[in-house]
């Protein structure tokens, strides 16, 4: 795989208490704009997530919301997305996240944002896809999760064999050439995987 048409962002349904999270979400959403990548992402039309929405939209940009309905309308589903699709469970929309994605990008957010980017991560240790997984690491909000790795790498957890493939970028302009770069990389094979870009703190 060699082409990103569609990142999937990962991101929290709340604004969080630093101003430059959304600005990251705003500058992410016009970046994916620019490079004429789609969104993909959860559906909402609050917070990280509908920041990013909205910043697509309102700069011509397409946006696939994937919503289960008992969040329709807790997360106040966004209706002006191009395509929306409504499913019954969590399960069924991180699956359809994954198909739809050809990356996944991970802006600060609470446990459900954790869940799923770490979900991919698994996938991908395991050999169930190649797909670039990059966190946005915007303050320093993914360091302690880094820490962590680094820990139970430390425990022997994480084993050679079995290493974590992800990237990390600290600035929005960073990210595109990133997975770009990435996935140019990657081998056509399911069971590829690119090496794992660790990052030590």
């Amino acid at each position: 795989m060699s082409e990103i048409r569609t990142i999937c962002v990962y991101c929290g349904s709340g604004r969080g208490s630093e101003p430059a999270f959304v600005e990251a979400a705003v500058a992410l959403g016009r970046a994916l704009v620019e490079a004429g990548i789609g969104l993909v992402y959860g559906g909402g039309n609050i917070g990280l997530m509908g920041t990013i929405a909205h910043t697509v939209l309102e700069n011509g940009g397409h946006v696939t919301g994937i919503i289960p309905e008992f969040l329709k309308s807790r997360e106040r589903m966004l209706d002006a997305v191009q395509e929306t699709i409504i499913v019954p469970d969590m399960h069924t929309r991180k699956r359809l996240m994954f198909d739809r994605a050809d990356a996944f990008v991970a802006l600060p957010g609470g446990i459900g944002t954790l869940e799923e980017l770490v979900e991919q991560m698994t996938w991908a240790q395991l050999g169930q896809h190649t797909k670039p997984i990059l966190m946005l690491s915007v303050k320093g909000f993914w360091r302690p999760l880094l820490q962590l790795f680094a820990h139970m790498r430390g425990c022997g957890f994480i084993r050679p064999g079995l290493e974590l493939s992800y990237l990390v970028a600290e600035q929005v302009d960073e990210v595109i050439p990133m997975l770009r770069k990435a996935a140019a990389r990657m081998p056509d094979t399911p069971r590829g995987r690119v090496a794992a870009i660790e990052q030590r703190f």
